[in-house]
Order: C-alpha cells, then sequence, then structure tokens
C-alpha cells in the first residue's frame, strides 16, 4: 500500500477517495478503524472516514494515532492526514495537534500543509485562503455554526494550534515547479519550522506539490494536494482513464437527507423545492419540544408517492441557526439533529430507500453509522469532491456523501441521473 489516509470527517474522506481512484491509485475507503479482517491486499491506497473534527483535540489525538497504527500495518508506506479545503478548526484544535502527533509517530520533522481545491474556488496566497475569491475570513465560513473561521492568515490559525515551528512555502517557490519546491522545504526545514503552509491558485501548483511532496512520509492537506501523488507513485504522468459517467446502483427509490447549514447547500434545498421535491423540514426547536420525532417524519416520506426523490432537511440560515444554539446549546442542537436524521437512514432501507445523498460531513457520518456502512467503492464525479459510493458488504447502497460547501446549485437533481 503506498498511501495511507487519516481523514477528519467522511465527506472529506470520500471526496479525497475519490481524488485518488480518479488519478490511477486503486483505492477503498472504510468507514472508522478499518477491521484487521478486512482484506486491504489489493489497494494501492485506504482512506479511514473519521468522525474527528469537532471532538476534543486529545480524543481526535487517539483516534487518528489508532488510524495510523492500522494503517501502517496494512502496508502504508506514507500517511496522509486529510482535513477541510476551508481548513475548518478552532483556535485549540485539530488540525495542529493531529499533524504534531503524526509527525512523531513517522519520526518525522518535516510535512507541509495545503487545502487548496481551486475545483471548488480555494485557493492559498501568501499563505491566506481564499474562497472564490474572498478571504476565508469574510466568506460565509465566518458564520460556521461549529468551526466559524475568521483568520485568513492559515500561519497565524496553524501556529496557534501547535507547538512545531509553521513556516511558508509562498507563490514564487510553487511556480518554480517540483524542483524549486524541494528545495524551498530545505531552505524552510532549515530555518527551523516544522510545518510549512504551501501557497496553490492552479491545479497544475497542487500536481507540482504532490511530486514535490510524495517521498515525505506524512502529507496533511485537502484532497487538492493528493492531485499529484498517484503520477508520483506510479514513476509517470501517463493520463488515466476517469471512473465512467454512470454508476451501477441497487434498484430502490431515492431520498435527500440535508442537515448542513452552509450557503452551498441552502440553495440547493431551494433549487429542489423549487423544482417540485418533496420536502420536509425539522426544525431543532419542535424536536426539544417532543412536538417531532423521526417517526412522525418516516410516516411522511412513507406517504409520498412521487417517482423522483424525496428531501428531508434541517438546513437554516444563519441567524436562525444562531437563534437556536443559543436556546438549546451549540453542540446540543447539531447532535440532536443528527441523531434523528441517522434513526430516519437506519428505517429507510426497509421502506425500499437504497440510493441516499446525505449533504453535511458531520450529517454523512451519522447516517452512515447508522446504516452500519463499513467501506465503500468509489464511482464517478458528480461535482468535483462528490461522487457516487456504493457500500461493500451488509445492506446494498449507493451513497453520496457531500460536503456542505460542495456541489452545484442543481446538485440535489442531477446526481439522480448518473445512477443505473
Amino acid at each position: 500500500m503506498k498511501l495511507g489516509c487519516i481523514a477528519d470527517d467522511l465527506t472529506g474522506a470520500t471526496d479525497l477517495a475519490l481524488m485518488l481512484a480518479r488519478e490511477g491509485l486503486k483505492t477503498v475507503q472504510t468507514i472508522g478503524v478499518p477491521d484487521a479482517s478486512l482484506d486491504l491486499s489489493g489497494a494501492d491506497a485506504v482512506v479511514v472516514a473519521l468522525k474527528s473534527r469537532t471532538i476534543p483535540a486529545q480524543e481526535a489525538v487517539e483516534q487518528s494515532l489508532a488510524a495510523a497504527n492500522s494503517l501502517r500495518a496494512a502496508g502504508a508506506q506514507h500517511l496522509f492526514f486529510k482535513y477541510c479545503s476551508t481548513f475548518d478548526s478552532t483556535d485549540e484544535g485539530n488540525i495542529g495537534p493531529v499533524a504534531e502527533a503524526l509527525l512523531s509517530f513517522t519520526n518525522s520533522d518535516f510535512t507541509l500543509a495545503c487545502p487548496a481545491f481551486p475545483a471548488n474556488g480555494r485557493t492559498v496566497y501568501k499563505g491566506h485562503l481564499f474562497v472564490n475569491g474572498v478571504p476565508l475570513s469574510e466568506s460565509s465560513m465566518k458564520d460556521h455554526p461549529l468551526t466559524p473561521m475568521r483568520d485568513s492568515n492559515l500561519v497565524r490559525v496553524l501556529q496557534r494550534q501547535t507547538g512545531c515551528s509553521v513556516g511558508l512555502v509562498a507563490f514564487e517557490d510553487v511556480e518554480g515547479g517540483p524542483d524549486a519546491i524541494r528545495k524551498a522545504f530545505d531552505r524552510e526545514k532549515a530555518a527551523g519550522h516544522q510545518i510549512v503552509i504551501v501557497d496553490a491558485i492552479t491545479d497544475s501548483h497542487l500536481r507540482a506539490i504532490g511530486l514535490a511532496a510524495a517521498e515525505l512520509p506524512l502529507i496533511t492537506g485537502g484532497s487538492g494536494v493528493a492531485m499529484g501523488l498517484p503520477a508520483a507513485y506510479r514513476g509517470d504522468h501517463a493520463s488515466v482513464a476517469s471512473p465512467s459517467g454512470v454508476f451501477d446502483a441497487p434498484a430502490g427509490r431515492e431520498a435527500i437527507l440535508a442537515g448542513s447549514c452552509s450557503s452551498a447547500t441552502r440553495r440547493q434545498v431551494e433549487i429542489a423545492i423549487e423544482r417540485g421535491v418533496p420536502a420536509f423540514r425539522i426544525d431543532p426547536m419542535d424536536l426539544a419540544s417532543g412536538k417531532l420525532t423521526s417517526q412522525a417524519v418516516l410516516a411522511w416520506i412513507g406517504a409520498q408517492e412521487t417517482g423522483g426523490p424525496v428531501l428531508v432537511y434541517s438546513t437554516a440560515t444563519p441567524d436562525e441557526v444562531q437563534d437556536v444554539q443559543g436556546k438549546l446549546g451549540r453542540m446540543n442542537a447539531g447532535e440532536m439533529v443528527e441523531r434523528v436524521l441517522a434513526e430516519i437512514a437506519r428505517a429507510l432501507p426497509a421502506l425500499g430507500f437504497t440510493r441516499l445523498l446525505v449533504a453535511g460531513g458531520e450529517t454523512s457520518g451519522a447516517v452512515v453509522g447508522a446504516l452500519g456502512v463499513d467501506a465503500l467503492t468509489i464511482g464517478p464525479e458528480i461535482d468535483p469532491g462528490v461522487p457516487w459510493t456504493r457500500t461493500l458488504a451488509g445492506t446494498d447502497l449507493a451513497l453520496a456523501l457531500k460536503s456542505g460547501n460542495f456541489g452545484a446549485p442543481d446538485f440535489f437533481l442531477k446526481a439522480w441521473n448518473m445512477l443505473r
């Protein structure tokens, strides 16, 4: 196994698995640390999906080290720590503490951090992260309910989280290609930096970074920086065939479960409703009062006779989220909604729903856990960073697990056209 990957949430893991598969590595995604009985011998890369982004930093470190031990035991030659392309974290962690722990695990004293993903509008310039051309601190991420990002300078953000010295490999070095990037790595390492933020504003930058970093024991970043790794590991730069644009899926009904409150998901919900998709909104206050239960939502789902998908969502505006959090508590509000969406998901296969689209990293983790899914095969890309997947064992399901920020406005409508 060339590459063992540890992702801090489920949709991020799927995003990375898609990138590696698309670039030619045989890739398996597992949900949680893989059981020792799972045969990974045919995989070039394994991506372990954790749910560690917003848990206490020490717990995130413990889970990540457990995944690293499992991957190393399965033969992984290099490790990759995957986090969100918007660097979702708080000043207390978890990116810095986990990266620091994995550096120690790999007996290494140097790595990089690059969350850039230009295809989804995430770019890094002079160490500052931009979202669709807007500084991170001025984007919708500033209002994220769990990880509000109010500093665009990633050197500062990461330095607040770790005792490692954080440096920068800026645009001018990255423009020079892999050799120039390697020299910049050597320069920053000699200056005493153990982690460097690396600029990237195009896919060609990401490929060059991947080639330059391929032999590092540990790489950290978004899925974009993995773009150049398969070519480096194969030892060639030949293009590879992307997964087919159609995907075999089990026969059955279609459902959308949306827990994300990102601006992208809010727009996707609006478009789906405008186009006539039957929709049920989950109000956290109704859940808290007992006025609404998962059984009531399931009864509504069962009464829908549409030939297309049904939509269940808790998506809300930043002001609405803030109001609910003020009444129910920041973590409690989100966990309550996740728990109900998980209960709904668990019951859907018995109602004939075998094709599920889930929006939101935390929501996806809760849903997949409820369904008992432990491994996935990767199918074609619906939109940048979001593929269809199919379960490897247990209940046969087709799953599209979408980061809240990803996908075009019509994502909830067009995704189904790829299934046969």
